[in-house]
């Protein structure tokens, strides 16, 4: 609990957009955090991709490391499906 006497800080932008969703950039990013919040700030990750916010969440760390609202890239389409295959010598149906 921060002292009473103390005004709260504005929370540190971080800016995690180009980072690679992987377990060792989620380490990192929660030893950034407990390095911010040691100093009495908090971190807020910005433009996290959706791959990197899912694995926050699946490693257990959703509330120790806070996402920017609306901070997910907009929704992408989905790869088109496999068309059937035919054989080259089959005459056009």
């Amino acid at each position: 609990m921060m002292p009473v006497d103390r005004p709260a800080r504005a929370p540190l932008p971080c800016d995690v957009g180009g980072l690679a969703a992987t377990l060792v950039t989620v380490d990192a990013l929660a030893r950034l955090q407990l390095a911010a919040r040691r100093s009495g700030r908090e971190l807020v990750l910005r433009h996290a991709s959706r791959e990197l916010a899912a694995l926050i969440a699946f490693v257990g760390l959703a509330d120790a490391l806070r996402l920017e609202p609306g901070g997910q890239p907009e929704e992408r389409e989905e790869p088109l499906g496999v068309e059937e295959e035919r054989q080259l010598d089959d005459p056009a149906v």
